[in-house]
């Protein structure tokens, strides 16, 4: 196994280095051909999908697993889609990023270049697979992409239409590669293939990517689990905070932005608790809480503090009263994972000191969680959500996947 993945890994450099001197139109162009070829393609992928989700609810995996899994026609256009928001965006290879000329005479400029050969660790969410090599390709990097064994068939047909279309478009299909998922040594190899590789992302459950950062001698930029909460001020307009609460927890529960944890300054709770806990009931969701919202209601579930640092990824959600915005940004530090944190307030005083107090990749006033997105924050795809502080932080999109050389210009000068 290890061979074969450094034999893809040797291929995908010389991809890339095709990629990086390939200009923005063909680039685009390739990237509406693989939205068009994948579009065209629905009933394979959709039916190679349908094995894999038989599969998954066969091996007993939970229904909000097998919904990052599934894909139907609508989520094979929208990530189709997905590559022409990409298409669309400025190429970020070549901006200068800053320059000067120095007292001497020479001439210094940053300029952004591809990163290379980028290798994606991910779990089962095929559509990663096209957001992937989109934003790969657009970076000008060749991509290796290793899913998961559960969705090992939709990948393969998700990345043979791609490959596929990147030769009609006279492009290499080196530039994406799958890595095969059947043997585990596979993400390890990949991982280890120092030199060969120039980045690794994990993408996944908090076990995949702590084993990748762990484990791998390839740099590694990593994508955290999402304890995301919701803090409801004192300040705060309560059936906006109600829309908002509902939005953030259950209109996707799968995804890294939904929010598992909601608290409520003590001034608000008295008329917020029982709204909230009864509108979460109805929507199907278990409160765990403390006891504030235990005395609301008796189906709510008396909280630890496991279940404040959980990521539920189901209806499950975390809460407690606070008394005061202090107390809220103090329990968000001691549990959070760094995501997305939410307040609703109507002052901006509030909303300025929880901005400044919490530590996270993304903040949100007055809004969902649920918008930590690279789609919704107008980069096109993603290639993830990084919540370390090392190069980039938050959704990643082109310019995350550039490094920069810099370029210095002289007239003969020596030193």
């Amino acid at each position: 196994m290890k061979d074969q993945v450094h034999a893809a890994a040797r291929r995908a450099r010389t991809a890339a280095a095709t990629l990086a001197v390939t200009h923005r139109a063909d680039k685009d162009a390739a990237l509406h051909a693989m939205a068009d070829a994948l579009v065209a393609g629905t009933a394979a992928i959709v039916s190679a999908n349908d094995r894999d989700v038989e599969a998954a609810r066969a091996a007993g995996t939970g229904e909000n697993v097998v919904d990052r899994l599934r894909l139907d026609a609508g989520r094979v256009a929208a990530f189709a889609q997905g590559l022409r928001d990409v298409a669309a965006l400025p190429d970020p290879v070549g901006e200068v990023v800053r320059g000067s000329t120095l007292p001497n005479g020479l001439r210094m400029q940053q300029v952004r270049v591809p990163m290379g050969v980028i290798g994606m660790i991910y779990e089962g969410r095929p559509n990663v697979t096209a957001d992937a090599a989109a934003i790969c390709l657009k970076a000008g990097s060749a991509v290796l992409l290793r899913g998961s064994s559960s969705a090992a068939r939709s990948n393969a047909a998700i990345i043979d239409i791609m490959r596929e279309a990147l030769v009609g478009a006279g492009l290499p299909a080196d530039a994406v590669q799958q890595i095969p998922a059947d043997d585990r040594s596979s993400a390890t190899h990949l991982m280890q293939a120092r030199g060969l590789v120039d980045l690794v992302i994990p993408r996944g459950g908090a076990g995949l990517i702590q084993a990748v950062v762990e484990q791998s001698t390839v740099p590694v930029i990593e994508t955290g689990v999402g304890n995301c909460h919701v803090y409801v001020d004192a300040d705060a307009d309560l059936d906006m905070a109600l829309d908002i609460v509902l939005n953030a927890k259950t209109h996707r529960t799968s995804v890294c932005n939904a929010a598992e944890s909601l608290l409520v300054h003590r001034a608000v709770a008295d008329v917020f608790v029982p709204r909230v806990v009864a509108a979460l009931h109805e929507a199907g969701v278990t409160v765990h809480g403390d006891p504030a919202f235990c005395a609301t209601d008796a189906a709510v579930v008396e909280a630890t503090d496991d279940d404040h640092a959980a990521e539920y990824l189901s209806l499950d959600i975390s809460a407690r009263v606070v008394e005061s915005i202090d107390e809220a940004i103090a329990h968000i530090r001691t549990f959070s994972s760094g995501h997305t944190e939410a307040i609703v307030t109507s002052s901006l005083a509030a909303s300025a000191r929880f901005t400044t107090g919490v530590d996270s990749a993304a903040v949100m006033v007055n809004a969902s969680t649920r918008f930590t997105d690279g789609g919704e924050l107008g980069f096109g795809a993603e290639i993830g959500i990084s919540t370390q502080k090392l190069h980039a932080r938050g959704p990643m999109g082109l310019t995350e996947m550039t490094t920069t050389t810099f370029v210095v210009t002289g007239d003969g000068h020596v030193r």
